[in-house]
């Protein structure tokens, strides 16, 4: 929960540690994305955009359920999924070339 900040530096300070604290989770989510490239069989299986759109209404939802703003919410996962689809088409094609070998 936030609280309220006095000066700037505080609310810097605050935004810093959440930094510091999301890119961990994103850290985390990205060796389960990992994981998630050898189970697909193809780069369709990777873009999945009904899973996409799944996790979307999902997050949007969450963000109405702890008071965050739904449209900032999408913004920030559609870039977030986009990237981390690119590295996981990256490793499936590294994964692919290394079983043909």
């Amino acid at each position: 929960m936030a609280v309220t900040c006095t000066t700037l530096e505080e609310v810097r300070s605050n935004i810093d540690r959440l930094d510091q604290q999301i890119v961990s989770l994103l850290a985390e989510r990205g060796h389960y994305v990992s994981q998630a490239a050898r189970f697909k069989k193809d780069t369709d299986g990777i873009k999945a955009p009904q899973r996409v759109e799944q996790v979307i209404s999902k997050v949007r939802d969450l963000s109405h359920t702890v008071g965050a703003n739904p449209d900032v919410t999408e913004q920030v996962y559609r870039a977030m999924i986009a990237a981390f689809i690119q590295q996981e088409l990256v490793e499936h094609a590294a994964l692919a070339s290394h079983q043909t070998t």
